[in-house]
């Protein structure tokens, strides 16, 4: 079942559980109840603030290609997951996104634990609009894996 959140109190939240003892882990499961698809990839939410996240994903059989490699998908919703903390973190409470379009540049295969960054500026939204957020994901030895680029719509919430 869908577990109800309000997606503004996601800073609070965060600050609360990521200083317990497994709390990332707790509010990266949170984050995927919520949104089930983003779920699906286990990834752990590092760090978040409003403009920033960092989310890590480990390499596993279930989520690998048949190059033995990390599924393309799976890299594009790490990424994706990355924006939309960055910029749900920061918007208010009036204000809701929702995605319309990703492109991803693969520049290297995906092996072993990655890492989504994204930082972004926090838009004043008084009229719907279209916002480019980006984020990068990088291997454990630092080296560029991919470039992702969410367009997001952003409006006033409906009364």
């Amino acid at each position: 079942r869908l577990i109800e959140m309000d997606i503004t109190k996601l800073p609070a939240l965060w600050h609360k559980t990521s200083r317990l003892p497994f709390g990332k882990w707790l509010f990266s499961k949170l984050i995927g109840r919520y949104v089930p698809y983003s779920g699906s990839i286990g990834a752990v939410v590092e760090e978040l603030n409003a403009g920033f996240a960092r989310v890590s994903l480990r390499d596993k059989h279930k989520i690998r290609n048949h190059l033995n490699s990390i599924h393309a998908v799976a890299l594009m919703n790490l990424g994706e997951m990355a924006s939309g903390l960055a910029l749900n973190a920061g918007l208010p409470t009036n204000v809701r996104g929702i995605v319309t379009n990703m492109d991803i540049e693969f520049l290297k295969k995906a092996r072993g634990t990655m890492v989504a960054e994204c930082r972004c500026d926090i838009p004043d939204v008084v009229e719907d609009v279209q916002y480019i957020v980006k984020s990068e994901i990088v291997d454990k030895e630092g080296d560029k894996v991919a470039n992702i680029t969410v367009h997001w719509r952003l409006g006033q919430k409906k009364q």
